[in-house]
């Protein structure tokens, strides 16, 4: 991922997760969490979609136990309830954490979730630009999620485009290939600095998740369907190219 990223995840930088449900978005997550909070930092996450009981037993099964960093109050894991929680209520929860706990990195999963407490998209753009501008003032590094509809090919859409708002868009994909469903990530923009515009393997498995090769082999991946080129025809394809 720090390939990907040209170097990893910036301060004081928001980065967008956009996926179909179930492609690994809270997993990759989980990872930037479990390192945030190895190397020392004080982590907080919104569930607004999933409760706590089963984000933990979920990273467990993938080898990250937060356990003794929420009993030790490095990690504030949250599930935000949207009928007893105002947009304005979870912004000051937000703020809390950065100025009492010295949060330095904020999980938001999901946005959809976020999208439902709104009374339009509209409110929620507005809300949503004040408080990473906000945290990009603290130097928080920000991760938010954002669910599509659909699972792959052309039906697949998002429900709300905050891609403009984000300083850094990941892209993860279903595709099928060889009879198996596989999945790709890649990094479609990055305001600051260089990220390679490649499109990579993602495996999830026991040990979490792993980000293999470059899928150099097929075009079309995006579609959710792709043609297998071969190494081959690749290269040649490349040396074509005036």
């Amino acid at each position: 991922m720090d390939t990907l990223l040209g170097g990893g995840l910036d301060r004081g930088a928001s980065t967008l997760l956009i996926g179909p449900a179930g492609c690994g978005k809270t997993t990759l997550c989980s990872h930037y969490l479990l390192a945030a909070l190895q190397r020392g930092e004080t982590v907080a996450c919104y569930q607004f979609e999933e409760s706590q009981e089963t984000f933990l037993r979920r990273s467990s099964g993938f080898g990250m136990d937060f356990a003794p960093y929420i009993t030790a109050g490095k990690f504030a894991l949250a599930q935000v309830d949207i009928a007893d929680l105002s947009p304005g209520e979870f912004s000051a929860q937000v703020q809390r954490a950065v100025e009492k706990q010295q949060a330095s990195f904020i999980v938001i999963d999901s946005l959809n979730g976020y999208l439902n407490g709104m009374p339009s998209e509209r409110y929620l753009l507005i809300h949503l630009r004040e408080l990473l501008s906000y945290l990009g003032q603290k130097g928080v590094v920000t991760l938010m999620t954002v669910a599509q509809h659909g699972m792959m090919g052309a039906a697949m859409n998002t429900p709300i485009d905050v891609s403009f708002l984000a300083d850094a868009v990941i892209l993860l994909r279903f595709f099928e290939a060889a009879g198996s469903v596989r999945q790709a990530v890649s990094v479609v923009k990055k305001r600051h600095g260089f990220h390679e515009r490649t499109l990579r393997e993602m495996k999830i498995g026991p040990h979490g998740m792993e980000i293999g090769d470059v899928l150099e082999e097929f075009e079309g991946v995006l579609t959710g369907v792709p043609r297998y080129r071969g190494r081959s025809e690749h290269l040649l394809s490349e040396k074509k190219k005036p």
